[in-house]
């Protein structure tokens, strides 16, 4: 019971993920009507579960170099922080990442366990809070001009071209909650992995390690909040936010996917790694901010009409805000559920050992 209060800071993140960024997926498909919301978060859910487990390990494996969390006390604290960053953001207005939330949230344990920040695993993780939108936009771009030009030349009925965009809402919606519960169950589950809870479990001929366990978890918490919270997102982002026919939606979904998968796929980095090619970084990129650069590829296409230069400046003040609150909030979470609540949230190293080891070295030497 108490594993699972520690846990329910991840679970919270989880719901808060799945609440907000289904709409990123599903959001214009519901609100045009072109897709019922039922249909969508039965989709989104059943492969954002499935995206979790089976290809969640590569992005965790970058965030534990950040900072692997050694304690179960610390990682709720680090999880909740992260969590409580992002709805006092969201309920600020403010361009809001659970990615950086997460990172920061980190970056603030290892500032209180006085353990050194892997520089050139925060850089390799910031840099792609750039390299994605700017890479989604390029994927959005061409798509864009590649699909008007097929519409010209096949001259589609209206009738028939909303069936095919119906269904490739479907299909592109599946395969980006997939890329979605890949690329940031990272980001809800990432800091228990070190210190993960449960032992391999075996059903029907199916073993689950313990962290798979966990990212199912995760994956039924960004699920339940697909369910309980996403329409009034969903309705939102479609019918007000992004303003979208229903084909260019589907041109933003498509790269919004592509950019989470390519983040995500430990298969597309072995493959480039066996051809000596440049990998792409396995890291929890955000939702919100990859399909940002989507919508700003189609205004790209439309030769820059209707971008809001404002709107992106606050989006990129958003960038640089949220890791550091996050950061300050998990230092001073982590101070007080230590010395107030007298919860361990580091691990102790025994002083016995040290000595041990140092008197063991002095007579090798010796």
């Amino acid at each position: 019971m108490l594993i699972l209060l520690f846990l329910s800071s991840g679970l919270f993140l989880g719901w808060s993920l799945g609440a907000n960024d289904a709409s990123n997926i599903f959001g214009t498909a519901v609100g045009t009507r072109m897709v019922k919301f039922y249909t969508a978060a039965i989709v989104a859910s059943i492969f954002v579960v499935l995206g979790a487990v089976i290809s969640g390990a590569g992005t965790t494996h970058t965030l534990g170099k950040l900072g692997a969390v050694d304690m179960i006390a610390g990682a709720f604290m680090v999880a909740l922080a992260a969590a409580v960053t992002v709805l006092w953001m969201t309920k600020l207005s403010l361009p809001v990442s659970t990615s950086q939330a997460i990172v920061g949230a980190i970056v603030g344990w290892n500032v209180f366990a006085g353990k050194t920040t892997d520089i050139h695993a925060l850089t390799k993780i910031a840099s792609t809070w750039v390299m994605s939108p700017i890479l989604a936009a390029v994927f959005s771009f061409i798509f864009f001009l590649l699909f008007k030009k097929i519409l010209e030349i096949w001259k589609i009925h209206i009738f028939r071209l909303d069936a095919y965009t119906r269904v490739g809402l479907i299909l592109v919606g599946a395969f980006g909650a997939y890329s979605l519960g890949a690329n940031n169950i990272g980001n809800v589950m990432g800091v228990f992995v070190s210190v993960a809870p449960f032992d391999s479990l075996s059903l029907m001929g199916f073993t689950m390690n313990g962290i798979q366990q966990l990212f199912l978890l995760g994956g039924l918490a960004i699920a339940v909040g697909i369910f309980t919270y996403s329409k009034r997102v969903m309705l939102t982002v479609g019918e007000g936010v992004v303003k979208l026919t229903p084909q260019s939606a589907l041109v933003v979904v498509l790269s919004q996917s592509i950019v989470l998968f390519l983040f995500a796929s430990k298969g597309l980095e072995g493959w480039l790694l066996a051809h000596n090619l440049p990998t792409i970084p396995l890291v929890p990129v955000s939702s919100s901010q990859v399909v940002i650069g989507s919508v700003l590829g189609i205004g790209l296409a439309h030769g820059g009409r209707g971008i809001q230069y404002k709107v992106l400046g606050r989006i990129a003040s958003g960038w640089v805000t949220t890791p550091i609150i996050a950061a300050v909030l998990s230092f001073i979470s982590l101070f007080f559920l230590q010395n107030v609540f007298d919860q361990q949230v580091v691990k102790q190293v025994n002083q016995t050992e040290i000595h041990l080891d140092i008197n063991s070295g002095n007579n090798h030497h010796g």
